[in-house]
C-alpha cells in the first residue's frame, strides 16, 4: 500500500436496516451514472419490509457488475430515506470528520474505481463486486480540512455545470419552439419580417396536407449522409491519449460528452479514420440501445457535438453529416421531435433490451423540405446559440472536474489543491 493511501474498510462501516413495519415506502434503484432513480421493480406481491433503508449520507451499491456496462453502480443517498433492494449493500462513514462522504463519493465517480471494482468482482455465471471486496479499497485520505476543502471546489464546479446545463436547456426549448413556429405553423418570417401563413403566404397542397409554396416533402438521405463509426479493436482503446473516441455511452441528449472516463485512440490516425471523426457541430445519433425509453439508454438518442477538438466515433454511434452547412440545425431539430424519436423506435429490429436502427432507416424518414432562404435564415440562428457562452462553458467545466478527480492519487495532494 502507498504511503498516503488507506484501507477504506477502517473508515466505513455496514447499515443493515430493513424496512420492518413499512417505516419507507419510496423504492429506488441505482443508475450506473451513480445517482438514486426510481425502480422499475413490480412491487405487487412483494413483501418490502425484507428490502434495506438508506438514510441520508449513508452510501448504496448494487454488488452485481455483469451486464452493468464498465461502472459499478453506487450512490451517496442525500434527503429523504428510501429503500432499495435486499441485494444492494449499505455503508457510511465511521467519522465524518476523519472520512468526509462526499470526498469519498468522489473517489467512487473516478473512472479509475469502476474498473478496479469490475478486475475485483468475482462469480461465474455472475459476477459480484461485495462488501469484503470494497472493505480492500485503497484511497488517499488528506487530512480533514483538505477533504472539505476537495470537496468545495467540487461542488462548485459541479454547480456551475448543473447551471450551465440549465442554460442550454432553455436554448434547446427555444430552439424547438422556432422549429415548430417556422417548420409546423409555416409563421416563418416572410420578406416584410411578418409571419408567413398568417399573413397571406401562397400554400399549396401536397401529399400530406397544406405546405407553403416553393417547400416540398422528400427523404431525410436526400439531404445528409449517415456515416457509421469505425469498429475499433480493443487494442485500439487506451486511457489517455490525443483523440478521443466517443461512444454510445457518450451521447445523452442533448450533448455529447468527453468525460474523464472517455476511452482514446491508441495508434496513429490514418486516412480511413478522416471520416468518421467528429467535429464541433455535428449531430451523433445512437443506434443501438435499449427498446424503452430510459434516460440516455434508449436507441436514437441525438446530441450535438461541442468542442473544439475532433474525436473518433465507435461502431453503433452515427454522425448525420448534411449535405450543406445550411441544413445542421434544420435536421438536427428534426430528428429529436417526439415524432421522429418515437418514428425511429418503432421501426427498430432487436428485442425490448437491444434495439437497432439502421443508416438506410435514418434516409427513409419522410422530411418537408424548405426553400434553401429560410433554411440558411434557420441555420444563422442555430449558430447563434451554438455559440453561445453556455455551450463554449460546456466543455472547460467538465475538464476542470476531470483534472479535480485525477488529481486525487497526487501524491503532494497539498500542492496540487492549494
Amino acid at each position: 500500500m502507498r504511503s498516503n493511501y488507506k484501507r477504506l474498510g477502517d473508515y466505513i462501516e455496514r447499515c443493515d436496516e430493513f424496512n420492518e413495519g413499512m417505516e419507507v415506502q419510496e423504492l429506488l434503484g441505482i443508475s450506473n451514472n451513480k445517482y438514486f432513480q426510481k425502480s422499475h421493480t413490480n412491487t405487487i406481491g412483494i413483501d418490502l419490509t425484507k428490502y434495506r433503508i438508506v438514510r441520508n449520507n449513508q452510501f448504496a451499491f448494487n454488488r452485481a457488475t455483469t451486464r452493468n456496462g464498465d461502472k459499478i453502480s453506487i450512490a451517496l443517498r442525500s434527503g429523504t430515506d428510501c429503500i432499495v433492494s435486499p441485494s444492494y449493500r449499505i455503508f457510511k462513514s465511521k467519522d465524518e470528520y476523519l472520512l468526509n462522504s462526499e470526498y469519498l463519493m468522489m473517489w467512487f465517480n473516478r473512472p479509475e474505481f469502476d474498473r478496479y471494482a469490475r478486475f475485483k468482482s468475482h462469480g461465474s455465471a455472475h459476477e459480484f463486486f461485495d462488501w469484503e471486496e470494497m472493505c480492500e479499497v485503497e484511497l488517499p485520505i488528506p487530512t480533514p480540512e483538505k477533504q472539505l476543502e476537495i470537496v468545495r471546489e467540487y461542488n462548485v464546479i459541479r454547480n456551475r455545470i448543473k447551471l450551465n446545463n440549465q442554460l442550454i436547456a432553455k436554448l434547446e426549448e427555444t430552439a424547438q419552439a422556432i422549429y415548430k413556429q417556422w417548420f409546423v405553423d409555416f409563421e416563418f418570417p416572410d420578406e416584410n419580417g411578418l409571419p408567413y401563413k398568417s399573413n397571406g403566404g401562397e400554400m399549396v397542397e401536397s401529399e400530406l396536407g397544406e405546405i407553403p409554396k416553393g417547400w416540398e416533402y422528400g427523404f431525410l438521405g436526400e439531404i445528409m449522409e449517415p456515416i457509421n463509426g469505425y469498429a475499433f479493436k480493443s487494442d485500439d482503446f487506451c486511457n489517455n491519449g490525443a483523440i478521443p473516441i466517443i461512444k454510445i455511452k457518450n451521447i445523452k441528449h442533448p450533448f455529447v460528452y468527453v468525460q474523464i472516463d472517455t476511452q482514446y485512440y491508441n495508434n496513429e490516425i490514418n486516412k480511413s479514420l478522416f471520416r468518421v471523426m467528429a467535429s464541433k457541430g455535428d449531430i451523433l445519433i445512437s443506434m443501438t440501445g435499449s427498446g424503452a425509453n430510459q434516460l440516455n439508454s434508449a436507441v436514437g438518442q441525438v446530441g450535438k457535438y461541442y468542442y473544439d477538438y475532433s474525436s473518433l466515433l465507435n461502431q453503433r454511434v452515427c454522425k448525420l453529416s448534411p449535405k450543406q452547412h445550411s441544413y445542421n440545425e434544420y435536421i438536427y431539430q428534426f430528428v429529436i421531435t417526439n415524432e421522429i424519436q418515437a418514428n425511429l423506435l418503432n421501426g427498430s429490429t432487436g428485442s425490448a433490451n437491444q434495439a437497432n436502427i439502421s443508416p438506410q432507416q435514418l434516409k427513409s424518414l419522410k422530411i418537408l423540405i424548405p426553400e434553401d432562404g429560410i433554411l440558411e435564415k434557420f441555420q444563422k440562428m442555430g449558430d447563434v446559440f451554438d455559440n453561445s457562452k453556455a455551450f463554449q462553458m460546456l466543455g472547460k467545466l467538465e475538464q476542470l472536474q476531470s483534472l479535480l478527480l485525477s488529481n486525487m492519487t497526487k501524491v503532494e495532494m497539498e500542492k496540487e489543491f492549494a
